[in-house]
Formats: C-alpha cells, sequence, structure tokens
C-alpha cells in the first residue's frame, strides 16, 4: 500500500527497485526504477515557518510571491510528472517480461526484496528530500539547499552502513534464506537512492527539467534494462535481475551529485540543520509508515501464504496502482509550488482547488484502469498466475487513488506549513491499521482481503490527517458535484468486475476504457484553464 506525498516516495510498496519512490508517497508496484523532485527559481519568499508553530523564523526575505495558479501545477509541473511516469513505463514493459522469465516464486521473491528497500530507503533520506525542497521554494535560491544535500547524503551512507552489518539479524526474519545475496543487494541499493531522490527532489524545486530528466531516467529507465540484460546473459533469478539496478542507480547518484552540486562549507549549520530535522524527521516517519502501509501487505502475505501470492498479488498491484503512483508524483511536483505560497489561506485555497480538479481526473482513470485490467492481467503475467480472481484487487487498489487523493492535500497543507508531526501520528496509526486488517483479513478472502485492507489503510490516513489540520485556516470543501462524479465512476467499475472475463467482453471493456481517454483529456484542459 502508499500514499503519495511525505518523505517521498514516493508512493511508494510496489516492484521499483531503481528508484525510491516519492515519499509520503508513494509509491510504487511493479518492477520498475523512479526518482523524484522540481521549482523554480522563484522571487524571494517570506521567512520559512518553524517547524512546529508555522510561524515564520526571523532573519528570512518577506516579499510574498503570487500565489501559482492552477494552470501552472496542471501546465508546466505535469511535465515531471511525465517523466516520473517513465518508472511506470518501465515497470509495465518490463514486468511481463520478468513474470516469464522468472516465475511466480522469483517474482514474489524479487517483490519483498524490493518492498524490504523502499522501507531501507526511507530511513536513509530521513525526510532530507522534503526538506530541501521546503528550503529551496522558501529561499529562492540553491545555496541552503545544497548544504542539506551534502549532509543528507553522508547520513544516507551511515544509514546504509548500519544496515548492512545488521544483515543477518533483520534477513532472515523477513523471509529470506539468511544474509543472502539478494538482502546483501538491497543494502546496496540504499544509499545511491536516496542520494539520488534529495538530488531529483532539488533539482525540480529549482525547475531545473533537463537535468532532472536526466537523472530520472537514468535511474528508473536504466535499471529496468540493465537488470534484463543481466538475466538473460547469466542466472535467471530475483538477485540477478536486482543488480541492475544497483549499477544504474549508482550511475544515477553519479550524474545527479554532479548536477546539483552538494556544498561542503557551511554544511554543518547548526540552525539550518535543526530545521530540516524538524521537518525531516517526522516526514520520515510518516515516510516508513507509507511504506509499510504500502509493502506490509506483501511481507504479510509472504509470512501467511508464500511467495507464489506474493506474485500473483504483486502482477494485480502493478497494473491497479498505476494511478496512486501517479498521484505521488504529482505530489512531489507540486509541494515547492504551494510552498512557495505564503499566505496560509491563500495556500489552502489553492490546495484545495487543485485536490477537487484532481479528483475529477481521476474518475476516468479509475474507470479506464478497471476497465481495460483484464487484457492489461494477461500482458503483465502469464496464465499460471490464476488471473480472473485477480480483477478484484485490480479494482480495489484502484480506488484507493481516491483517499490517497484526499490525503496528500491535507500533508501538503501541513507540509508546507511546516507541521509535520500529525504526518507522523496518522502514518503511524494507518500502518499499524493496515498491518491489522491484513493479518485479520488474508485467512478469509486472501490476497482479495490485502487489497480491502489497503483501501481502508488509505482512507483512515487522509482522515486523521483532515482531522489534525490546525484552525488556523478555512479548509475547503469539494463542491458537491465533485463527490456524486466519484460515486458513478466507482460504481460503474465495480459493476464491471461482474463481467464475464470472455475474450468479447473484455474487448467490449477495452473500447469503454478508450472512450476515458477523452473525457480525461478533456478535464485536464479545464483544470489547466482554470
Amino acid at each position: 500500500m502508499t500514499t503519495p506525498d511525505p518523505g517521498s516516495a514516493r508512493d511508494r510498496g510496489d516492484l521499483d527497485p531503481e528508484q525510491p519512490t516519492p515519499a509520503p508517497t508513494s509509491q510504487e508496484p511493479g518492477i520498475s526504477a523512479t526518482g523524484d523532485a522540481p521549482s523554480t527559481s522563484a522571487a524571494p519568499t517570506a521567512a520559512a515557518p518553524d517547524a512546529t508553530s508555522g510561524q515564520p523564523l526571523p532573519g528570512g526575505p518577506t516579499a510574498a510571491p503570487a500565489a501559482p495558479g492552477l494552470g501552472r501545477l496542471f501546465g508546466r509541473d505535469l511535465l515531471y510528472v511525465v517523466i516520473w511516469s517513465f518508472q511506470l513505463l518501465s515497470s509495465v514493459l518490463i514486468s511481463p517480461v520478468l513474470a516469464r522469465i522468472l516465475g511466480p516464486a522469483e517474482f514474489g521473491l524479487l517483490a519483498t526484496a524490493i518492498a524490504v528497500y523502499q522501507i531501507l530507503i526511507v530511513l536513509a533520506v530521513i525526510g532530507f528530500d522534503r526538506a530541501i525542497s521546503l528550503q529551496r521554494a522558501e529561499d529562492g535560491d540553491d545555496h541552503a539547499a545544497r548544504k542539506l544535500l551534502t549532509v543528507g547524503a553522508l547520513l544516507s551512507v551511515a544509514v546504509a552502513v548500519l544496515v548492512g552489518l545488521t544483515g543477518w539479524v533483520w534477513s532472515p526474519a523477513i523471509g529470506f534464506d539468511g544474509y543472502s545475496e539478494l538482502a546483501f543487494v538491497v543494502v546496496l541499493w540504499t544509499a545511491p537512492g536516496a542520494v539520488v531522490m534529495m538530488v531529483l527532489a532539488m533539482l525540480m524545486a529549482a525547475d531545473r527539467m533537463p537535468a532532472f530528466a536526466a537523472v530520472s531516467i537514468l535511474s528508473s529507465v536504466g535499471g529496468p534494462v540493465v537488470g534484463i540484460v543481466l538475466l538473460l546473459a547469466g542466472e535467471r533469478n530475483a538477485t540477478t535481475y536486482a543488480w541492475g539496478g544497483v549499477i544504474c542507480q549508482g550511475a544515477a547518484m553519479i550524474v545527479g551529485l554532479l548536477l546539483a552540486r552538494p556544498a561542503l562549507r557551511g554544511a554543518f549549520d547548526r540552525v539550518l540543520l535543526g530545521r530540516a530535522l524538524q521537518v525531516g524527521i517526522p516526514v520520515a516517519i510518516s515516510g516508513l509508515t507509507l511504506f509499510v502501509l504500502n509493502a506490509s501487505d506483501r511481507i504479510v502475505i509472504q509470512r501467511m501464504l508464500g511467495s507464489v501470492e506474493v506474485g500473483r498479488y504483486q502482477v494485480a498491484y502493478t497494473v491497479g496502482y498505476v494511478v496512486v503512483l501517479l498521484l505521488g508524483s504529482v505530489s512531489q511536483a507540486w509541494t515547492p509550488r504551494i510552498a512557495a505560497v505564503r499566505d496560509e489561506q491563500q495556500r489552502w485555497d489553492l490546495i484545495g482547488r487543485s485536490r477537487d480538479e484532481l479528483y475529477l481526473l481521476l474518475a476516468p482513470m479509475v474507470l479506464g484502469v478497471t476497465l481495460v485490467a483484464p487484457i492489461g492481467l494477461r500482458i503483465v503475467a502469464p496464465a499460471d498466475y490464476d488471473l480472473e480472481p485477480l480483477l478484484l484487487v485490480v479494482f480495489l487498489v484502484a480506488v484507493s487513488a481516491f483517499p490517497v487523493a484526499a490525503a496528500g492535500a491535507s500533508q501538503r497543507a501541513l507540509l508546507t506549513g511546516r507541521r509535520t508531526r500529525p504526518l507522523a501520528w496518522a502514518g503511524l496509526l494507518a500502518a499499524a491499521s493496515n498491518i491489522a486488517l491484513n493479518i485479520a483479513l488474508i485467512p478469509f478472502w486472501g490476497i482479495t482481503g490485502s487489497a480491502v485492507a489497503t483501501v481502508l489503510a488509505f482512507a483512515l490516513q487522509g482522515l486523521l490527517q483532515r482531522l489534525l489540520l490546525p484552525r488556523t485556516a478555512r479548509w475547503p470543501r469539494a463542491p458537491r458535484q465533485v463527490p456524486v462524479l466519484i460515486g458513478v465512476a466507482v460504481v460503474i467499475a465495480a459493476g464491471s468486475v461482474l463481467i464475464p472475463q470472455t475474450l468479447t467482453w473484455n474487448l467490449v471493456r477495452a473500447a469503454a476504457a478508450l472512450a476515458c481517454a477523452p473525457w480525461f483529456l478533456l478535464r485536464l484542459r479545464a483544470s489547466r484553464k482554470a
């Protein structure tokens, strides 16, 4: 499971080892690789608020820039989402190949390894990607952000070393055969993946799109390609494929550091680091709970049902979670722009309007994904994965995009106001509920129960974050027609699950899914003009 935003990632429980997914992000099914980050060299902004009180600190610039319109958020900023979507494209293209080359057991083992990797990534980043993004947006220049990048990179290396030294303790506990080569490869991924995540956050906040694209594509596309080449040339198992991710993630880290130019002088400024940690530690906790929320289902399935069922669940998750992954990318791209708006009511109004437009865009996306899922499942995996029952799992995972979008909006409000502690508490409670629900439902409903747990946990997280918003401004409510449209789309999608999965009906579904494309494009055009 996952939510798009805090911490990054990415989005985070999917098969995405090449790059951290955007934190409490989301982000995440499918076997692929990704990246994050952007922001313009904005005019000077108001002094950054304190991480807990939300009040400006003295000594910062005070000129507040005009609030960006929805046209910017749904225009240029969505280009970053397009770049991030190369992760999804690589996942869609690579997953069918891997499912056939590796088989259900090795495919499931790889899914488990990547779930562990994404948890380690959150620990290694410690929320510095968000702190860097906010600092860059508030300052209007890279000076302080480059210092934070230096410290963040050093901390990520320290975390990776610590995890590596204790691998003999944790690897058997999660189902690996001792401290295996696969577990070691996961550790090697950690520091480069964390550094790439922070680099992308700064490049995106600085609105350096060409540099962002170069690092992101190398990380997200290079790993799967190299991994497949290694599989075809060597032993066909999860470990061989994983080495491709290590190689390309390391290369992306080197290129990213050359482009971002971390600053050594004054990097250990106590005030700067204190403010970064005040934001970063709660965000890291939230991001960790996000990936626990997103990856714990696979770990529980591994322990209760075995790696074959993990592989089946991963196939369905890869198809259904595409929409949620895009939400994590959207949140990453929007946060620096929204953070530049220093008036809280204006900022919240912008968050609310963009949330409502996002809901309207999600309706055709969720419906289209559900309709095309029977064909998508057959493309992603062979028949021995027992594909027909997976359609319900795809539907449930796709529908989770709506509570994820709601949680993303309240998360942006808390994060841009530097009030990050509520994110940690909401994430902890949602993650705990997800684990409990998985343990309770899997014995009765199998992997479908895990998908139900995902939807409920995301909904709980969104509700808690909404309740924990400060009362310092008015939270905008969605117009009445928005939930009505969502309800209609969900009912139609649910009804399509009951239709037989014959060739004729699957072609009818596919035609209906294609009809969702112009609906989506017209809605996007309206959002850009709003």
